[in-house]
């Protein structure tokens, strides 16, 4: 490797955690490898015993982090794009008619895409509703809602802006008009508390390689009463195998051929690292890196912060007069901080925030230090001031 590649990691501040979270916790490289080293070990997949079963661990341990009641109804998945096509693909097959939809304008392609792609097959009706202050209201969904709407599908929190919805009135009120809810949790768990005991949305969604600190590849969904949800998927279980029909019981019911194991190992790890150091911790320390990191680049006029008070540890911004790649690229390869650039794959926000133009994102994780934060804001608002003399 030549020498000064941003491979180094010595002086690396890394700044793209709301991607992909870095650097992973000792014990989860250590679980990978241990998964690894010894035999696979899964309930009807091996004769093999002694070993840890990952997939059952770490349902286990998924259920009592996000309070829910049954263990067995979290699905193992590529990632968060992965449960959402599921969810929102198998919920359409399994009704006869179109229907409408809702949505809303702080959504992820992971979300839009898989509704544009059934709304331009005539299978439904979308309505997506906009953001006020950097939040979708309960009022704003209750306006949208017809006759014949059947499912909404919304995030928790946004990679954009940093802002968690207030998902408990609105999954409420929808369950009391029957309306399905999924909500798209890939920003908030790991970062903020989620109790599905009292809140009742009919799907939740996370993935891994974010704030769980596990490795990429692997994510997953809670699902209370899978009916709702059509099986698009068949194959080998484990279970049942002299049936030539998928299994109905949950999880093999939506869980088919061999499961990423080395990536349920991380998950595993990735939640119990949370649960050591004590989520109510994680979270404050993200509030203080991010109002340390605000409360910096607001001492320099010609930087547009696009949220000043995010609930989430994401801070999103542009500066006047220069290109956001070029902002990131001279942040990277000047000072060695790596940002996020673009569009965030969540177009309809970019289109109210900078008029599609797109912003640099600076996000945090435990690793995240207060001199990290307090050196790449000033490498920001160096190149701000560079731009204007």
């Amino acid at each position: 490797m030549e020498p000064g590649q941003l491979n180094e990691r010595e002086g690396l501040i890394y700044l793209n955690n709301a991607a992909t979270s870095w650097p992973k916790p000792p014990g989860v490289i250590a679980e990978v490898t241990k998964s690894l080293q010894d035999p696979y070990f899964e309930q009807g997949r091996t004769t093999a015993s002694g070993a840890i079963d990952y997939p059952a661990a770490a349902r286990e341990t998924l259920a009592r982090f996000f309070h829910a009641e049954k263990p067995g109804h979290i699905i193992f998945t590529q990632n968060a794009t992965d449960s959402l096509n599921l969810l929102i693909h198998g919920f359409t097959r399994n009704t006869t008619a179109p229907f409408h939809t809702i949505t809303t304008e702080l959504e992820h392609n992971s979300v839009l895409r898989p509704l544009h792609a059934l709304e331009m097959n005539g299978a439904l009706s979308l309505t997506t509703v906009p953001f006020t202050n950097n939040h979708v209201s309960l009022a704003a969904i209750k306006a949208a809602i017809r006759e014949d709407t059947r499912l909404v599908v919304m995030t928790h929190g946004s990679n954009v802006l940093g802002s968690v919805q207030d998902i408990k009135p609105v999954a409420e009120y929808l369950r009391t008009n029957d309306i399905f809810f999924i909500v798209d949790g890939a920003q908030t768990a790991g970062h903020i508390p989620i109790d599905l005991s009292c809140v009742p949305v009919d799907a939740f969604v996370f993935t891994g390689h974010k704030a769980l600190f596990s490795i990429p590849g692997i994510g997953g969904f809670y699902l209370p009463d899978p009916t709702a949800i059509a099986v698009t998927k068949q194959g080998g279980t484990g279970s049942d195998s002299g049936s030539l029909r998928q299994p109905m019981e949950m999880p093999t019911r939506f869980e088919s051929g061999t499961h990423n194991y080395p990536g349920i190992a991380s998950l595993y790890a990735g939640v119990r690292f949370i649960e050591g150091v004590g989520l109510a911790t994680i979270e404050r320390k993200g509030r203080e890196l991010t109002a340390s990191f605000v409360q910096a680049l607001k001492k320099t006029d010609t930087i547009i912060i696009h949220n000043k008070s995010p609930d989430l540890p994401i801070v999103s911004f542009s500066i006047d007069g220069i290109d956001n790649s070029e902002v990131g690229f001279i942040l990277a390869r000047a000072y060695q901080v790596i940002t996020r650039t673009g569009l965030h794959c969540a177009p309809l926000i970019h289109r109210r925030i900078d008029g599609g133009r797109g912003c640099i994102r600076a996000s945090f994780s435990w690793f995240t230090t207060m001199e990290e934060c307090r050196v790449a804001t000033g490498a920001i608002r160096e190149v701000a001031e560079s731009a204007h003399p």
